[in-house]
C-alpha cells in the first residue's frame, strides 16, 4: 500500500470566502506527480491554498506524511513568478529607470547564494544541483546583474532557481513555463523530470494550458466551477479531454472608443507609425539594444521575439514613450520625432498596451470596470471619472472578453487569468491605432487563449490598425501577423 504524502478529506476552509463549492477530497500518494487544470476562475488557486494550509481547514481535515509542512512544501504562486508583492517598484524601474542603484542594491549572485544557504547544509550533492540549475537557466550571464534590472523572463528564471535550491518534499508551481523561451521551457521540463526521478520530490503543477502537461506527470485533477473533480491518470484525462470551440466575433460587434471626429476621418496620416534609426540602449556597462533600425508602417502586424533578456521590454518602453533614454535616440513615433514638443500622453492616447510587468504592477483593489475605464485616460483607475457612455463601452468590451459578470468584482479578488482579461479589455477599450500586446495570453486557459486570439484577429481587420505581438510560443501568433523582428542578446 502506498504512503499518502498529502491527504485532504472532506475539507472545508475555516473562512467562508476561502471555501470551495463543496468539501474537498484529494490524496497525493508517493511517486505521484499531479497537474491541476481548469478554466480561469475555476478555483485552482483556492484548492492549492487548502492543500498548502494558506487557507487553513478545520482540524484533521488536511494531513501530511511528514513533519513541518511549511518547510517541506514549496509553493511558487503565479504572482511570485512576477517578483512577489515585496518588489512593487519593478515596473517603475523597468520603464523609467528611476530607482537609485548603489552598493546596497542586490545582485542576482548574492540573492541566489542567500537562498541556497537558507535551504540547508552545504554538501557536494547540493552544490552540483546548484551548478546544474545555473547552467539550465544560463544564470552565469546574470550573476552580476541587479535584480531590479532583470527582464520579466529573467526574473522568472531567478525565482524558479531560488525555489529549487530549497530541496522540498513537495514542489507546487503555478504556470511555471510562462514567459520562458522555448529552449528554456524544454530544459525546465527535463530538469523537473530528473528531479522527480532522482530525488525524494513530488511535483504538483497548476497549469492553464493542457498542452503543457509534461510527460512525467502521472495524474490530473480538474477544478471546475469551484468543484474539485476526482483524480484521474494522465492517459485517461488526455483521452477524454473536450475539444475547444472557435467563437470568432463578427467585426461589427466590436465596440469603438469615443475619438474626436477629426481623428476618425483621417486615414493613413501616420506612415510610418514607428521609426528607429541606429538606436542603442545601455544600462551601465550592459548593452540592451545595439544599433537597432526598425520601421513599422501603419496597418502592419508585427511579431516581436527574442530570448529572455534580449531587450524586448526595453524596446516596448521606447515605443510607449516610457523610457527616458528615448530622448537621446533617433526615434519617431506617429510622425513626431522625439523632443518635438509632444508629451508622452500625446503618444499614449494612440496606444493600447498590456504586458506581464503591467499585470504585476496592478495592486489597486478596485472594481474591474474602473480598471477597464482607466484605459480611456491612460491612468491606473483610481482617478478616472468616466461618463455613462464611456462605461457602456467598457461593459461592451468586458462582454467581448467574457468578463461582463465581473464588472463590480475588485481586481485582487479575481484569479490571475481573470485579471489578465480585465487588462486586455483595458488595452482595447479606446479603439487604439497601435495595439502592443506583450505575452497577452499569459495564464489564460485554452478556451480564453482561443477567444483572445479571435478578438485580436478580428480587431486587426479594421483599416489601419497596427499590431506588435510578443510571445515565446510561435503557435500563439495571430494569423494576421505579416512582419517579424527577432532581438539578440548582447
Amino acid at each position: 500500500m502506498r504512503m499518502k504524502t498529502i491527504c485532504v478529506k472532506n475539507a472545508m476552509a475555516r473562512k467562508p470566502e476561502w471555501s470551495m463549492a463543496e468539501p474537498v477530497d484529494f490524496t497525493l500518494e508517493e511517486r505521484e506527480h499531479i497537474a491541476i487544470v481548469g478554466r480561469n476562475g475555476a478555483g485552482k488557486s483556492m484548492f492549492v491554498d487548502i492543500i498548502t494550509g494558506r487557507h487553513p481547514a478545520f482540524p484533521n481535515m488536511v494531513t501530511y506524511g511528514f513533519d513541518a509542512p511549511y518547510d517541506n512544501i514549496k509553493y511558487i504562486s503565479f504572482r511570485d513568478t512576477y517578483g512577489g508583492d515585496n518588489d512593487r517598484t519593478y515596473f517603475l524601474q523597468q520603464r523609467w529607470n528611476q530607482m537609485e542603484i548603489d552598493e546596497e542594491t542586490p545582485i542576482v549572485a548574492s540573492k541566489l547564494e542567500e537562498a541556497y544557504q537558507l535551504a540547508g547544509t552545504d554538501t557536494p550533492e547540493r552544490r552540483a544541483l546548484q551548478q546544474h540549475i545555473y547552467k539550465l537557466f544560463h544564470l552565469e550571464s546574470l550573476l552580476d546583474k541587479y535584480i531590479i534590472l532583470l527582464s520579466s523572463g529573467e526574473l522568472r528564471k531567478f525565482k524558479l532557481a531560488s525555489s529549487l535550491f530549497t530541496d522540498p518534499r513537495v514542489l507546487i508551481m503555478d504556470n511555471p513555463f510562462i514567459g520562458l523561451d522555448a529552449e528554456t521551457r524544454d530544459q525546465l521540463k527535463e530538469l523537473l523530470a530528473t528531479l522527480s526521478e532522482e530525488r525524494h520530490l513530488q511535483i504538483i503543477l497548476v497549469l492553464s494550458r493542457y498542452d503543457e502537461i509534461p510527460d512525467f506527470i502521472t495524474h490530473v485533477v480538474e477544478v471546475r466551477d469551484m468543484h474539485v473533480l476526482p483524480k484521474v491518470s494522465k492517459e485517461t484525462f488526455d483521452n477524454n479531454r473536450e475539444p475547444i470551440t472557435n467563437n470568432r466575433y463578427p467585426i461589427t460587434e466590436l465596440p469603438e472608443g469615443q475619438k474626436p471626429e477629426e481623428e476618425k476621418t483621417v486615414i493613413g496620416y501616420w506612415l510610418p507609425v514607428i521609426e528607429f534609426k541606429d538606436v542603442s540602449i545601455r544600462y551601465g556597462s550592459r548593452t540592451i539594444l545595439k544599433d537597432l533600425t526598425w520601421t513599422v508602417n501603419q496597418g502592419e502586424r508585427w511579431a516581436l521575439s527574442g530570448q529572455n533578456g534580449s531587450g524586448k521590454s526595453t524596446l516596448l518602453s521606447l515605443v510607449c514613450a516610457d523610457n527616458p533614454q528615448r530622448y537621446a535616440c533617433d526615434i519617431t513615433l506617429f510622425g513626431h520625432k522625439r523632443g518635438s514638443g509632444n508629451s508622452i500622453w500625446d503618444i499614449k492616447k494612440h496606444i493600447g498596451y498590456v504586458s506581464p510587468e503591467m499585470h504585476r504592477s496592478y495592486r489597486q483593489d478596485i472594481p474591474a470596470i474602473r480598471i477597464v475605464a482607466s484605459g480611456l485616460q491612460d491612468t491606473i483607475g483610481l482617478y478616472a471619472k468616466p461618463k455613462e457612455a464611456e462605461y457602456d463601452i467598457c461593459r461592451q468590451w468586458m462582454d467581448v472578453f467574457g468578463i461582463g459578470h465581473l464588472a463590480e468584482r475588485t481586481f485582487l479578488k479575481m484569479s490571475s487569468g481573470e485579471q489578465r482579461l480585465v487588462l486586455l479589455a483595458r488595452a482595447f477599450v479606446k479603439d487604439p491605432d497601435l495595439l502592443i500586446l506583450d505575452e497577452p495570453l499569459h495564464g489564460l486557459d485554452n478556451y480564453n487563449r482561443r477567444l483572445v486570439n479571435d478578438v485580436i484577429e478580428t480587431f486587426c481587420q479594421r483599416p489601419d490598425k497596427t499590431l506588435i505581438f510578443v510571445t515565446h510560443y510561435q503557435e500563439e501568433l495571430p494569423s494576421v501577423i505579416d512582419h517579424a523582428i527577432t532581438l539578440q542578446r548582447h
